[in-house]
C-alpha cells in the first residue's frame, strides 16, 4: 500500500494492487517527519481493465493516475483499489507521495477507539472497520460482544464500541435518531441494558408499550444476563399517578394546560382565582363546579330560588353558598370556568389523580431503570410533573450541599423518551418541553441527563438537539433531517450520502467525546421487544388456532346440515367467545371445504358437511 496523488495536511489517496480497503478502516501512514500519521478510510474504489480509469472522479483525478502509472501501475490490466484516507489530526505539512502505508497494532491506535474499560462503560457494538485488529486486541475488550446477523449470533471480530458513561458529566446527553425501521429503537433497548448492568437510575417514558425486558432474545440461550430485578414497569392511573395537594397553582396551570391544548388568558385567570394551596382533586373540582353553577344561574335566579317555601335547611345553605361564590367569582367568564372544568375531568378520568409517584422515587433510589407507560397525551402531562419533581429533589440535594447543608439525598439519573419530537417539539409550545430544555441546559451541573430518540430530528427542538453531545444517527431517508444532522454533527458528505443505505442496527456515533464520527454495528440484544413477532405471522397463527378451536366444538356434530346451523353457530359463540351468524358460518365452512379439513356434499334439498 502506498500514498498516491496529491496530498494534504488532511487527506491523502493510498492504492493497492493486492488489497481491497475496508471503509473506515484505521491505516497508518510510515512517513516518519511526520510520526507516522493515522487516519481512517472514508472513501474507497476498485478499478480493473473493464473499467476505463477515470471513468468515476468521486476518488481519482488525473494526479493521482499519473502518480500510480510512476510507480509501477499498469492502468490498463492490473486491478487498482484506491482508498481516501482521512488523516485523525491535521499534519504540519502535506504527507510525502510515495511513502508506504500498513495496517497498525491496536496498541497503536486504542486512544482512537477506546477511552474506557468494559466494566465503566456501556458495551454497545463493535466498531466497524476494525476486524483487522482482533488479533492484536487487549485481552479485557476480546469476546465482549455478539453481533446479530440474519437471525443468528456472530462473534465480535473487531474492537468492542465502549462509551464512557461518566463522561455525561463533561459531554452531557444523547440524541438517537432513525427512520422507521433502521434500528433506532433497538439501539435504545441496547443502551437501557448496558445502563440497568451499571445500575444507573434511568426513567424511561414509553408510549408504545415496548420497552419490557422480561422476554429475553432466544438466541442467546442461558449466555445473556438477568435483569430481572434491574428494572420494573408502572403505568400511568394505575400504580402511578399525582398526588394533587402537592401541586402549586403554576403546576395545575400547566397540567390542564397539557389536557386539550395551549389555555386561553380567562381559563389561566379562572384557575389562579380558584385554586387554593393544597388543595385536593375533590375540593378544587367541587369548587369550580359551584363557581360554574353560581355564574350560569345567576344572582336572581339564585335569590328565586331563595323563595321557594320548599326548600330544606341544607338546601338553603347551599343557595346562599352558590350566591357567595357569585359575589367573588361573577366576573369569570362562564366558557372558560366551563374549558377548565372540562380539561380537569378529562385527567381524572386518565387516572392520573388517583396514585402518586412513590413508585418510580423508590426504583430510582435503588439503581433501577423505571419505565412509565401510557397514552402519549397522558405521558405528555404526567412527565412534565413528574421530571420537574425529580429534578427539583436532585437540584435541591446539590444546592443544599454547595452551601454547606445535609440535605437529602437524590441521586442522579438519566431521563429517557421515544418519539422526543412530541415531548419536545420545534417551534411548538408542549408541557414537558420546558423542563427539557431546562435540563438540557443545565442538567450536567446537578447530575440529571437526557437520551432522546426520534424519527424527525428536524422536529425536535434546536435548543435540546444542540445540547445532546453524543448523536446516534441510524438510517434516515428524509433530505430534511439529512441536513439537520449534518449542521448538528461532523458527519461528512460521503457519510451523508450513505445513511439512506445503512443496514439496521447500523449507525453512526458523533459525539464530542471521540472528536470524530465512529461507525458501529449495535450489538445483540440480550431481551426482545414485546412487539418483535411479525403482524402477519400473528394473523396467519390467530386465525389457526380460531379454526382449530371451532373445528373441534363442532367435530362430535358432523355431519352438519343446513337445517342444524343455526344450532351450531350459537354452540360455536358460546364455546368460543365468537360472535358468528350463520352466513358466517357457511362461508367459514366452504373454506374449510376447499382447504380439504372437512367434506362438503350437495344434493338437491340439502348440503351436508361432514368429517374428512
Amino acid at each position: 500500500m502506498q500514498v498516491v496523488g496529491v496530498t494534504t495536511q488532511q487527506e491523502v489517496y493510498v492504492a493497492s494492487k493486492d488489497r481491497k480497503f475496508r471503509i473506515n478502516e484505521i491505516l497508518v501512514i510510515e512517513d516518519e517527519m511526520l510520526d507516522h500519521p493515522k487516519g481512517e478510510v472514508v472513501e474507497t474504489l476498485s478499478y480493473n481493465r473493464l473499467i476505463p480509469m477515470g471513468l468515476d472522479k468521486t476518488v481519482v483525478d488525473t494526479e493521482v493516475i499519473r502518480s500510480l502509472e510512476q510507480i509501477g501501475y499498469d492502468i490498463g490490466s492490473d486491478e487498482v483499489n484506491l482508498a481516501k484516507l482521512r488523516l485523525f489530526s491535521e499534519a504540519p505539512h502535506p504527507v510525502r507521495t510515495g511513502c508506504g502505508v500498513r495496517s497498525p497494532r491496536f496498541e497503536e491506535v486504542r486512544r482512537f477507539l477506546v477511552n474506557t474499560t468494559p466494566e465503566r462503560g456501556l458495551i454497545l457494538g463493535e466498531i466497524r472497520g476494525t476486524e483487522s485488529l482482533g488479533e492484536t486486541l487487549d485481552e479485557d475488550l476480546r469476546d465482549r460482544v455478539q453481533l446479530l446477523e440474519e437471525g443468528q449470533l456472530h462473534p465480535q471480530r473487531g474492537v468492542p464500541f465502549l462509551f464512557d458513561i461518566q463522561s455525561m458529566q463533561q459531554y452531557p446527553h444523547i440524541g438517537i435518531f432513525g427512520g422507521s425501521g433502521s434500528g433506532k429503537s433497538f439501539g435504545l433497548r441496547v443502551m437501557l441494558e448496558e445502563l440497568m448492568k451499571l445500575s444507573i437510575p434511568t426513567l424511561v417514558f414509553d408510549p408504545h408499550f415496548e420497552m419490557q425486558f422480561a422476554e429475553r432474545m432466544a438466541a442467546w440461550g442461558d449466555g445473556a444476563p438477568d435483569l430481572d430485578d434491574r428494572w420494573l414497569s408502572v403505568q400511568v392511573g394505575q400504580e402511578v399517578g399525582i398526588r394533587f395537594s402537592d401541586l402549586s397553582t403554576r403546576d395545575v396551570v400547566s397540567l390542564i394546560g397539557a389536557a386539550g391544548g395551549s389555555l386561553s388568558e380567562s381559563m389561566v385567570n379562572v384557575i389562579q382565582s380558584l385554586h387554593r394551596r393544597r388543595d385536593s382533586y375533590p375540593s378544587f373540582s367541587d369548587r369550580l363546579h359551584n363557581v360554574a353553577q353560581a355564574i350560569e344561574e345567576g344572582v336572581q335566579g339564585l335569590k328565586k330560588r331563595l323563595r321557594e317555601d320548599d326548600l330544606t335547611p341544607t338546601e338553603v345553605e347551599r343557595v346562599k353558598d352558590l350566591i357567595e361564590l357569585h359575589q367573588q367569582y361573577g366576573s369569570l367568564p362562564l366558557a372558560s370556568v366551563k374549558g377548565v372544568q372540562w380539561r380537569l375531568n378529562r385527567l381524572d378520568k386518565a387516572g392520573l389523580f388517583q396514585q402518586d409517584i412513590r413508585p418510580i422515587e423508590q426504583g430510582l433510589e435503588q439503581g433501577r431503570l423505571v419505565v412509565v407507560q401510557g397514552p402519549s397525551w397522558v405521558l405528555q402531562v404526567f412527565s412534565t410533573y413528574v421530571i420537574g419533581a425529580l429534578y427539583r429533589k436532585r437540584r435541591d440535594y446539590k444546592d443544599a450541599r454547595m452551601n454547606g447543608e445535609e440535605g437529602t439525598f437524590f441521586p442522579p439519573f438519566v431521563t429517557v423518551t421515544d418519539e422526543a419530537h412530541n415531548f419536545a417539539p420545534k417551534g411548538v409550545d408542549s408541557p414537558p418541553k420546558m423542563i427539557l430544555k431546562e435540563i438540557a441546559q443545565e442538567g450536567r451541573k446537578y447530575g440529571a441527563f437526557l437520551i432522546l430518540a426520534t424519527q424527525r430530528p428536524t422536529l425536535l427542538d434546536e435548543t435540546v438537539t444542540a445540547q445532546l453531545n453524543t448523536k446516534f444517527v441510524f438510517r434516515t431517508v428524509r433530505g430534511t433531517d439529512i441536513a439537520t444532522l449534518r449542521e448538528e454533527t461532523d458527519l461528512t458528505a460521503e457519510e451523508g450520502k450513505r445513511l439512506p443505505y445503512l443496514r439496521s442496527g447500523d449507525t453512526f456515533v458523533s459525539s464530542a467525546l471521540f472528536g470524530r464520527t465512529v461507525f458501529v454495528r449495535i450489538r445483540a440484544a440480550y431481551t426482545d421487544s414485546p412487539h418483535v413477532d411479525n403482524p402477519f405471522e400473528e394473523l396467519k397463527a390467530v386465525k389457526a388456532d380460531r379454526d382449530d378451536r371451532v373445528l373441534h366444538v363442532i367435530q362430535e356434530r358432523l355431519p352438519l346440515f343446513d337445517t342444524d346451523l343455526l344450532d351450531a353457530v350459537s354452540l360455536i359463540n358460546r364455546e368460543c367467545g365468537l360472535d358468528w351468524d350463520v352466513d358466517r358460518l357457511k362461508q367459514e365452512l366452504e373454506e374449510w371445504s376447499k382447504m380439504g379439513r372437512i367434506v362438503k356434499k350437495e344434493s338437491p334439498f340439502v348440503t351436508r358437511y361432514d368429517a374428512k
